[in-house]
């Protein structure tokens, strides 16, 4: 028969309280030690038989417990932020330098104990076979762009977030809500960007509209521009967002802080795209950056953004030709259709084997003409 460890304490109580047997006798009938039975009796003389019960084995002091304010610190700046428990003890041992703070284990038990810790399936890492993974050793060297995908705000209207951030500090130095993807909404915002920060030295980009098109080269309106600048333009793998990774993953926080749900009006979202990029550059630590913040690896440009565009400057070897109004130059005694982008601009041209020439626009190299061919073939 099964009996209750509860149960046999008292019946060894009531037996020792009769008389009949030793504690000795009872503690060799009942397997225990006769320090436990002294132990059993000594409760039972000074609280009854409820004293029998098991104790609590947890310590009556614990000196590095959460007291109650650090507990109530944590758990709201979890709710403001969302952020995990490395970053949330970083940001706490900035604000409180004076606290001793608990290690990340004991803040994601605190968490989970409030139902603020999100569990996600553990992933197996893996390496994608194109492109090389970007580096970087100083800010402005490459600044990854894109638009987050579109939503609707509150009022029924389409919202297309543009972002640029650097990527050796990945400080976030644009988030516009736009109307549009046109390159001719996008244009303002940079124009604005470079003139108070400095130009980049390139602009990653995927290969959608308005960073490149189907034409020659990938030119679009935007891109030429950059070309104008010195700005070079590097376009990932086609369906490669990994190769823009670091940008895709500010994407994905910006997006869970601040469009779930969307604001009423696309003015609204945009207050609340600032809000984002204050918080993510000046507070939110990153593990890339040692848990420092963006914003303090980050500088402006050495490089100033020129008012007044400086025609391209070819080599004398280069023939030099001027694209038509139609997106056309001649040569050889023949048309070749280039692009619209680029009418009313000056084009050269170098010879690189017997009847090949290269087709160059400021430094960038666009594509090749085949003379005895009469084919012309983009790079």
């Amino acid at each position: 028969m099964e009996t209750h460890t509860l149960d046999q304490r008292r019946t060894f109580i009531q037996a020792l309280e009769s008389g009949h047997w030793s504690m000795s006798e009872l503690c060799a009938r009942f397997g225990v030690s006769r320090p436990t039975g002294y132990k059993w009796l000594t409760r039972y003389r000074a609280g009854g038989l409820a004293a029998l019960e098991d104790r609590s084995h947890a310590p009556h002091h614990c000196p590095h417990r959460i007291d109650g304010q650090r507990e109530t610190l944590i758990v709201a700046l979890r709710r403001e932020y969302g952020w995990g428990a490395k970053k949330l003890v970083q940001v706490l041992r900035r604000r409180y330098p004076a606290s001793t703070w608990p290690a990340r284990s004991t803040i994601n038990d605190l968490l989970a104990r409030h139902h603020l810790l999100r569990r996600q399936r553990r992933r197996r890492p893996w390496t994608h076979p194109g492109g090389a993974p970007l580096t970087t050793t100083r800010p402005n060297q490459v600044w990854p762009a894109d638009f987050k995908g579109q939503f609707k705000t509150g009022d029924g209207r389409y919202c297309y977030p543009l972002t640029v951030t650097d990527h050796y500090s990945r400080v976030l130095l644009v988030c516009h809500a736009l109307p549009s993807i046109r390159g001719a909404a996008v244009q303002p915002i940079l124009r604005t960007l470079f003139r108070t920060v400095g130009l980049p030295d390139a602009i990653r980009t995927d290969n959608g509209a308005p960073f490149a098109s189907p034409a020659i080269h990938g030119l679009s309106a935007l891109n030429v521009w950059w070309m104008q600048l010195g700005i070079v333009h590097q376009r990932i793998a086609p369906a490669s967002p990994q190769q823009n990774g670091t940008h895709e993953r500010m994407h994905r926080e910006l997006k869970r802080e601040t469009t779930r749900p969307a604001a009423t009006t696309r003015q609204a979202q945009h207050r609340r795209f600032e809000a984002f990029r204050r918080r993510y550059n000046e507070e939110r630590p990153h593990e890339a950056l040692d848990n420092a913040t963006p914003a303090s690896r980050w500088h402006p440009s050495p490089r100033p953004y020129p008012e007044h565009r400086v025609a391209p400057e070819y080599p004398r070897h280069m023939e030099v030709r001027r694209i038509s109004t139609t997106g056309t130059f001649s040569w050889a005694g023949r048309p070749f259709f280039l692009t619209e982008t680029l009418r009313g601009e000056d084009i050269g041209l170098e010879e690189i084997h017997e009847g090949i020439w290269n087709i160059v626009y400021y430094q960038t190299l666009l594509g090749r003409i085949d003379v005895r061919s009469g084919q012309l073939t983009g790079v």
